[in-house]
């Protein structure tokens, strides 16, 4: 830090100092008074910014040090982050093409999460992070959560509803530095790989490892590499049934890779463009007793083994290709939006090559455009897209699970009941709008049009299948 000739600077910064610190072992409310009053010294020309900054880090390193004394925590944790969210949800599903069998359902439900970061020495971290859900009842999963959404529904009198762990994870990042990043992530996590929805389901955490790298060229371009390997089941199949010890695992696995480039042009224009894909190993033993079985659209048949046990294995192995890419225009300004107002044009084609030869179900795509951009007070966004996935394009059970249409019949060879279901072999429209009155609170407004590519996959007619699913959220953040 820089000498202060002034005495009476001199003076002032000392006792702004000493303010500083004592405000910053209170709370974070008086942690942000502080930042206020340096602020303001900066703004009359009293500290330089430098100094400024000097002054927070040292109000820093005293608050660590006073709450390190205070609860035990050990000399390499450098800092906790609490965070989370509340959602309430008013859920309908009707039919829209006047289908006699269709139940219209109307569900109001709500999403609870909450997580904590601990940051450490040398660019480590871990972290967990819980949310509500309903258990996935497909088959003897009722102790298990929806892998896909962590909606409870009101329902039972009031009964208590479950929490589940959502995340669970260590991460280090070794590199971090002259434009260069490398990170590693063990547990269960956020997903690291950037596809939409059609691909994965946003709430899905994946379990196993993950790599992230990057490299910013400069302020215009970057490069970034997400890979993943992630377990999808544990299986043992017995070369014996009456003798311990003789199975081999055979667990089922995805392993994923993506690069994507992403580019600023200008100030008003960037550019995203992405090619990956995934490839699901030992796909036969995802079988609809061995995984929660909830989406719908994947070619199934029924097997039975040697011990007259039947099963409902895929018939498609899934190893897509992936490409997407996105171009945005800011203007200066638009009328009731706060701020440079984003145009965003974006779209996704999948092609699974490890689908069967003469499989003609094994593609998919989606198109759309979004005006604004919500999430601080003030902002909204508008947004449509255009999605066509077919049936064996993608394995159904990760997609996302609003997106579907109606079943009128039980699924052959599943054997399902008749209901709405979501998955692949779907077409249809997304209408969505978000407005946040705060920075914390967020309106969100969705509506699916969908229906069926081919009404009669597994030989089963699907006649009047187009459904409508319609979601009004209101999320907090904290």
């Amino acid at each position: 830090m820089k000498p202060i000739k002034n005495s009476r600077s001199y003076t002032t910064v000392a006792l702004c100092a000493g303010a500083t610190s004592l405000m910053a072992l209170t709370n974070q409310t008086h942690a942000q008074s502080s930042d206020a009053l340096l602020d303001k010294l900066v703004d009359k020309g009293i500290l330089t910014t430098q100094e400024a900054q000097e002054l927070r880090d040292e109000s820093d390193k005293g608050f660590t040090t006073a709450f390190q004394a205070k609860t035990g925590m050990p000399d390499w944790v450098t800092g906790y982050k609490f965070s989370g969210d509340f959602r309430g949800r008013y859920d309908q599903v009707a039919s829209t093409d006047g289908n006699q069998y269709f139940t219209d359902r109307n569900r109001f439900r709500y999403r609870l999460r909450v997580g904590v970061v601990v940051s450490m020495l040398d660019s480590v971290e871990t972290g967990f992070s819980l949310t509500s859900d309903d258990p996935a009842t497909s088959g003897s999963f009722n102790n298990a959560g929806n892998a896909n959404s962590g909606n409870s529904t009101e329902q039972d009198n009031g009964t208590k509803k479950n929490i589940y762990i959502d995340t669970a994870y260590g991460k280090w990042t070794p590199l971090n530095n002259d434009g260069w990043f490398l990170s590693t992530t063990i547990g269960k996590m956020i997903n690291p790989l950037q596809f939409t929805p059609m691909i994965f389901d946003n709430d899905w955490t994946p379990e196993g490892a993950a790599l992230q790298a990057g490299y910013t060229f400069n302020d215009q371009h970057a490069i970034v590499l997400n890979t993943g390997a992630f377990v999808q089941d544990q299986e043992v199949i017995n070369g014996n049934s009456s003798t311990k010890n003789t199975g081999s695992v055979q667990a089922p696995g995805l392993f994923g890779g993506q690069a994507m480039w992403n580019a600023n042009w200008t100030p008003k224009l960037s550019t995203s463009l992405g090619l990956g894909g995934y490839t699901i190993v030992n796909p036969q033993n995802l079988t609809t007793t061995s995984v929660p079985y909830l989406n719908q659209g994947n070619t199934r048949t029924t097997i039975t083994d040697k011990n007259s046990v039947s099963s409902v294995v895929l018939v498609n192995n899934y190893a897509p290709i992936i490409g997407d890419a996105s171009v945005t225009y800011k203007l200066d300004s638009f009328p009731l939006y706060t701020g440079a107002f984003p145009i965003k044009l974006q779209g996704e084609f999948i092609n699974n090559v490890g689908a069967l030869e003469n499989n003609e179900n094994n593609q998919g795509y989606w198109a759309g455009i979004t005006f604004g951009k919500s999430g601080t007070k003030g902002t909204w966004d508008i947004s449509y897209r255009y999605e066509y996935l077919e049936a064996d394009a993608t394995y159904d059970q990760l997609v996302d699970d609003d997106n579907g249409a109606y079943y009128q019949n039980e699924s052959s060879p599943s054997g399902i009941q008749a209901g709405y279901y979501s998955g692949t072999n779907v077409k249809g429209h997304l209408f969505k709008a978000n407005y946040s009155f705060t920075d914390s609170l967020t309106l969100t407004f969705s509506c699916f049009l969908n229906q069926l590519i081919h009404s009669n996959l597994g030989g089963v007619s699907e006649p009047n299948n187009k459904a409508m699913h319609v979601q009004t959220d209101m999320t907090w953040k904290f």
